[in-house]
């Protein structure tokens, strides 16, 4: 199949510019891995020219800080990368595994090992070719979203646009992205506001004793920007989640996220009839059919790739919640520029944005999204607007 019958077959995406030349050239990224100076081993799945070929390496996130939470805490997070490439023209793709995503690089290599991409001769046929990936087998919804990013960055580099034009969204209307402040001691909180002074909204994580004197730090040296606060689940009785949730109302908090254990739907639901603050679903919210089934428990969603088995979902996402007027949120795991700059595309339709997860890492390999006053900004970079990092 040549370009032009690509380009045909993409009328039903996107009215396609002209295939510009740089689109077309191979770019294969850094070859270090997460320890930086050592060859990673990269595996793939042969495909003759004209066919898709996916190839992957294990690359280790190093963390800026120790990254605490209600319930766990990590200096490395565990990431696969991979790559998908269609005559000459390479998408990048990513999964990023935190503990609670039950995750591994093991069972991320296992599943990827385990598709046969090449039985497709035209990758335009996103919906046969992602259905495919998610029937192979259960769960790996990180596996299959490193996938669909890898597929939409080829596919908008075939089109030589990005993907926030080819859906039609208005890049002069993203929001301002939360900048994260983990659960620690008062002498690193207060060095991690002090990074945060160019941002516009402040995320803080609680669901420890402490969590009022965190809240009272942010105050003191930040006292006017807003502040949006994810319990992780970290709360341990509705009532005590309710009093929280009017303390932080006095604090110019905006919403809280997770307040509860994603399985207290009926605690949820009660919390959330009395709260001053809307909910957002996070680790309780999963995939598509989740969002009907907490239209009544919660007043948004948390969208995640990494969760939603990537772009092609997640899109789906925006639309379902929009329709059942709920709130939409798009979030990260800690991720490279990859999997951040994909997500950024669906900024300008989503109400809030947390979209930091390749600025508390060390490692990146690639450039991407930028936050410029605190604001999301997107650049015109055909596929998922990122390059490699030379």
């Amino acid at each position: 199949m040549n370009r032009r019958k690509f380009i045909t077959g993409a009328a039903a995406l996107a009215v396609a510019a002209p295939l510009p030349m740089n689109a077309l050239e191979r770019v294969m990224g850094s070859n270090q891995d997460g320890k930086r100076g050592q060859v990673p081993r990269v595996h793939q799945r042969s495909g003759a020219l004209g066919k898709l070929k996916l190839s992957w390496f294990p690359y280790e996130l190093q963390l800026r800080h120790a990254f605490n939470l209600a319930r766990y805490s990590r200096t490395t997070t565990p990431d696969v990368q991979v790559q998908l490439e269609y005559d000459g023209v390479v998408g990048y793709g990513e999964a990023s595994m935190p503990p609670y995503l039950g995750e591994s690089v093991e069972s991320v290599t296992t599943f990827l090992s385990k598709l046969d991409l090449g039985q497709f001769n035209d990758p335009f046929l996103i919906e046969d070719i992602l259905d495919y990936v998610d029937h192979v087998d259960e769960g790996n919804r990180a596996a299959k979203a490193s996938v669909d990013i890898a597929l939409h960055d080829l596919l908008g580099k075939l089109m030589g646009q990005p993907w926030y034009k080819i859906w039609g969204y208005n890049p002069d209307k993203t929001p301002v992205t939360s900048f994260t402040i983990g659960i620690d001691t008062p002498e690193v909180v207060r060095q991690k506001v002090e990074e945060a002074r160019p941002y516009k909204l402040i995320k803080v994580k609680m669901g420890l004793d402490h969590d009022q004197e965190t809240i009272d730090i942010v105050r003191e040296m930040m006292p006017d920007v807003p502040i949006c606060v994810d319990a992780n689940q970290g709360w341990k009785s509705k009532e005590y989640a309710l009093e929280m949730c009017h303390w932080l109302a006095e604090r110019n908090c905006l919403f809280v996220e997770q307040p509860l254990d994603k399985t207290w739907i009926d605690e949820t639901a009660w919390l959330r009839e009395r709260s001053p603050l809307p909910l957002i679903a996070d680790e309780a919210f999963q995939r598509l059919p989740d969002i009907v089934r907490f239209k009544d428990v919660y007043d948004g969603i948390n969208i995640k790739l990494m969760k939603s088995t990537g772009l092609h979902e997640a899109h789906k996402m925006v639309t379902l919640a929009r329709a059942l007027g709920m709130k939409v949120m798009v979030g990260c795991m800690t991720e490279t520029s990859c999997a951040v700059t994909a997500a950024a595309n669906l900024s300008p339709v989503v109400d809030y944005a947390d979209l930091d997860g390749n600025l508390l890492i060390a490692n990146d390999r690639f450039n991407g999204m930028t936050v410029e006053q605190g604001k999301i900004t997107l650049h015109d970079v055909p596929g998922i607007g990122i390059t490699p990092i030379k």
